[in-house]
């Protein structure tokens, strides 16, 4: 094994069973992005720590690194999947064998079925030192909703929610080209929590940034989770990134600072109340979004951003649920709507995953 290598051996039986799952996951690519015309290969783990994955025509194989399918999410781990099987197709299918690993034939393949042509070969680190400079305007505006008095500080806020709408209705007016990001929330290894649907809900409203809920696979446990994967604009998806924790946190604060409130009855009132929290600071940004309207600043979504999420994940389903409304989740509701949203935290967010180009 390279000695470079960091990742941890798995037992016989979990790689046997992490060998089943990437082949269940590429009959199901096959069957979504390919219409069922690869023939399947032989799926392996390689130890190669400068590469993410490979497609050998010769012996017909797919190998990916245990390195990326141990350390990396699982949608990277299916993203790089995707790409070895492009590979594959333009080989197999298409006959293609007189451009290059990644010319015009591949590149029109993963464009037209969603898939990230750059999603295997040499890992590359995400280059951070470019913030946007409309990101950073924003970040300074909340520095200044940090301030302890709350006119200023809701001034600031309601600047930056402007800022941020009047951004994103221009670029999509423009029609210009836009690099899309994704980014994954949440501990796979954790149940999600009602708290944490409703700030996916947020982010998808007021943020600029398309979200769905992935099921994803645990390679050391053999079992199954899930996360939230954001999709949109670098700026909106730090924006988003940060609004995710911080709505966590603050969630989190005013519970155990609210637990002496006579419609709280018991511990059990937690995920209520903090629920609460989040559905009344969605109530503000919404007041927030009426008032903007008067000044003629009407979003109406961005295209681009939606046929990018749409070929990603073709076969989206939706759900609707009942939320309980209690004495508790009431608290919390009053409390949400005196949140002020902070300044980011400054770092490296190595989570991002540079994709197509809209």
């Amino acid at each position: 094994m390279d000695p470079d290598v960091n990742a941890e051996a798995l037992s016989a039986a979990l790689e046997a069973a992490l060998l089943r799952e990437l082949q269940s996951e590429y009959e199901w690519v096959d069957r979504v992005r390919f219409g069922g015309t690869l023939r399947p290969p032989v799926i392996a783990l390689s130890d190669s720590a400068s590469r993410h994955g490979q497609w050998t025509s010769a012996t017909r194989t797919i190998e990916l690194s245990r390195r990326l399918v141990l350390d990396r999410p699982w949608p990277e781990v299916i993203g790089v999947l995707e790409h070895e099987m492009a590979h594959q197709f333009v080989d197999e299918v298409l006959g293609v064998r007189d451009e290059s690993a990644h010319g015009e034939t591949f590149r029109r393949v993963c464009a037209e079925r969603g898939i990230d042509g750059r999603a295997a070969g040499a890992p590359v680190a995400s280059d951070h030192a470019d913030i946007d400079r409309v990101l950073d305007r924003i970040r300074k505006l909340l520095a200044l909703a940090g301030s302890p008095n709350q006119h200023e500080a809701e001034m600031a806020m309601r600047k930056a929610h402007e800022l941020m709408l009047r951004h994103n209705i221009e670029a999509a007016r423009a029609h210009a080209e836009r690099e899309f990001e994704v980014r994954y929330l949440g501990d796979p290894h954790k149940r999600r929590t009602r708290v944490e649907n409703d700030i996916a809900v947020l982010l998808g409203e007021s943020f600029f940034v398309k979200v769905i809920r992935l099921p994803v696979y645990l390679p050391r446990t053999a079992t199954r989770g899930s996360v939230f994967e954001i999709s949109g604009t670098r700026p909106n998806v730090e924006m988003a990134a940060h609004v995710w924790a911080f709505l966590l946190a603050t969630a989190e604060r005013l519970w155990q600072e609210n637990r002496t409130d006579r419609r709280v009855r018991s511990g059990r009132d937690r995920l209520s109340y903090q629920s609460g929290v989040v559905r009344g600071f969605r109530d503000k940004l919404a007041a927030e979004r009426v008032e903007l309207r008067g000044t003629g600043l009407v979003w109406r979504g961005d295209a681009k951003l939606d046929a990018f999420y749409r070929a990603r994940h073709p076969r989206i389903t939706t759900r609707s649920r009942s939320v309980r409304v209690d004495g508790a989740h009431a608290a919390g509701r009053e409390a949400g709507r005196t949140v002020v949203l902070h300044k980011p935290v400054e770092s490296a967010s190595s989570g991002t995953v540079r994709l197509l180009r809209g």
